[in-house]
């Protein structure tokens, strides 16, 4: 079974047509949205959150 250390687990973006790929994205309309989202997320995948400084945020269990 592969495993899923290591991997980007989702997206939370403003931007959707700049995300593409085989990834769940969550769009939000704003800073406030992403970082409740992406912080919920983080909890139930146990996962972290990370940031690009371009209105996406990615998950990421290490």
């Amino acid at each position: 079974m592969p495993s899923i250390e290591n991997a980007i687990l989702a997206v939370v973006t403003q931007h959707p047509k700049e995300v593409s790929g085989g990834l769940p994205v969550f769009i939000v309309q704003d800073d406030a949205a992403a970082q409740r989202v992406a912080g919920s997320l983080s909890h139930i995948l146990d996962a972290m959150v990370h940031d690009l400084q371009n209105g996406t945020l990615i998950l990421v269990r290490h």
